[in-house]
């Protein structure tokens, strides 16, 4: 076992010497100094939009920026390796993973940084190295206990990559003695080390950005990419991304934000499970948005239907991909029956995407291609999109997007229950350094982590009515939380029981679970 140890150590060490060399080291230098100010300046400015919230005040479209909305303008055009993009698989940057997704048939592969990739050292440094050689084709994985060696097809998908949040910290890279901003590391060296190899390659470096507020922050990721374009030295405008409107304030500001990067932009996508999250995280105080259980929650509710409608009508008027989002139903190879209900709820979810007019969507695996391929194939044919589809009968206003009347919703026991269970085993797998986990045959990331324990705060706080008539009070999140965690095996149970009660008991709303959580990874 110590030599084992050791034989990781140094190559982990080997990795750190490759990939954060000095020039390197340099340029992230660089980054933190132009943009770690305004980083700050806007996330206390998130603080103060939900301090705002919190006092009553009412969500609606930018008076300031209505100009931009009933203006002509255009984003910039579309590299020909981002214009189909009716199918994209999602993982975690991690090489068995990524050689598996970007050999899946699917169009294009967003290698995770952020909401799949447990941060620890290892894994950030291991995404990257692996990112690097996938750049070049030439990442190998050997499974040295499956005699296995997997390496990449000649054809592979395209590939985006996904940094972590602008509210995210990288503990273990300072500079003058402060941690520097996660997005800017994750991209920073992933930027550093391929840029120029991509341009050559005769592609770029795209991107998704997550979890983006306002059209504010869009504007600081265009200033990012425009001087790592510079600093690097490669064309200017080379570098795409696409945007993941996963925040209720970005749904109000989705033209904004393709104004903001439209040298740079070459779609949105509806990142529906942070959306719900941050719905509930925007309105944990007011009783009159409380949502029922979670799985009550789909994507024809009248706020969630509302604003991907939004987003597709907004994406084709601009000229920009409207990408849909992630069914997080996966197929279990061992039953065919828990595989049959997952095809049929993917096949249903994906026909409605593609009929509402998106260009794309999501999968978390391999075997789900052909089922979301065949929907979105009957409606685009040889079709790389459907831009022209200009969604004119779409007329959605704030109160659409704010309205959370289900027909029937309930919070039940069940419900509850399930989100302990939930957040239990992903914050135990999240701490042993697994960001994506099969639990209840969903995939499970921190995205839908953080509904579960936002769902435990609110209606605690609101001692909701059960459906069978109980009152929802500490007491009962207590017992609960006692019996399912006493069905559960895992390493750092311990931990995350401690993490899941002071999110859920606290008397303050928690703004992210990982934030926490993450102070516990080595």
């Amino acid at each position: 076992m110590a030599l084992l140890i050791a034989d990781t150590q140094r190559h982990l060490a080997d990795i750190q010497e490759e990939i954060l060399t000095p020039k390197a080291k340099e340029f992230l230098d660089y980054l933190h100094h132009e943009f770690e100010r305004t980083r700050q300046e806007l996330l206390s400015l998130r603080r103060e939009k939900q301090h705002s919230l919190n006092r009553g005040m009412l969500m609606g479209f930018l008076p300031s920026t209505r100009h931009i909305r009933h203006s002509d303008w255009q984003v910039a055009s579309c590299p020909s390796d981002l214009l189909d993009r009716r199918v994209e698989i999602t993982g975690p940057a991690e090489p068995k993973m990524m050689i598996n997704a970007l050999n899946s048939g699917a169009k294009v592969f967003m290698a995770d940084l952020e909401d799949s990739l447990s941060p620890t050292w290892e894994n950030i440094l291991i995404a990257q190295k692996s990112l690097k050689d996938v750049v070049r084709h030439d990442l190998v994985f050997e499974d040295e206990e499956k005699g296995k060696r997997y390496e990449l097809n000649d054809q592979i998908a395209t590939l985006l990559v996904r940094p972590r949040g602008l509210h995210l910290d990288e503990k273990h890279f300072t500079v003058e003695a402060q941690p520097i901003s996660a997005s800017l590391f994750d991209f920073g060296l992933y930027m550093f080390h391929n840029a120029q190899e991509r341009v050559l390659r005769g592609s770029a470096p795209y991107f998704y950005l997550p979890k983006m507020e306002s059209h504010l922050e869009a504007r600081l990721w265009a200033d990012i990419i425009h001087h790592a374009e510079a600093y690097l030295g490669i064309p200017r405008g080379s570098v795409r991304v696409t945007v993941l409107i996963e925040t209720i304030h970005a749904a109000f500001e989705m033209e904004e934000i393709l104004f903001e990067l439209k040298d740079y932009i070459s779609g949105l996508n509806a990142g529906r499970w942070d959306y719900i999250f941050s719905f509930i995280k925007a309105f944990h105080r007011h009783e009159d948005f409380i949502l029922p259980d979670r799985n009550q929650v789909t994507m024809t509710v009248p706020f969630m239907k509302a604003y991907t409608e939004l987003m597709v009508k907004t994406c084709h008027r601009r000229g920009a991909h409207a990408i849909g989002g992630m069914a997080a139903f996966i197929p279990n190879r061992r039953d065919i029956a828990v595989t049959e209900e997952a095809l049929r709820k993917v096949s249903a979810d994906k026909q409605r995407e593609a009929q509402q007019g998106c260009d794309g969507t999501w999968v978390a695996h391999p075997d789900l291609i052909p089922t979301a391929m065949a929907e979105f194939d009957k409606v685009l044919g040889q079709n790389p999109h459907q831009k022209a589809r200009q969604r004119e009968d779409v007329d959605v206003n704030s109160s659409d997007l704010l309205n959370t009347h289900i027909v029937g919703g309930q919070v039940t026991e069940a419900g509850v229950r399930l989100n302990i269970n939930v957040a239990l085993q992903y914050i135990n797998a999240w701490l042993g350094g697994l960001g994506a986990a099969a639990i209840h045959n969903l995939m499970e990331d921190a995205a839908t982590a953080e509904i579960s324990r936002a769902q435990l705060w609110q209606w605690l706080k609101h001692e909701v009515i059960l459906a069978d008539g109980r009152k929802f009070n500490e007491a009962l999140y207590r017992q609960w939380h006692v019996e399912e965690l006493g069905q559960l095996d895992g390493d750092y149970l311990e931990e995350a029981s401690q993490i899941l009660n002071e999110l859920v008991i606290s008397e303050r709303f928690k703004r992210f679970l990982t934030l926490r959580a993450y102070e516990f990874l080595p």
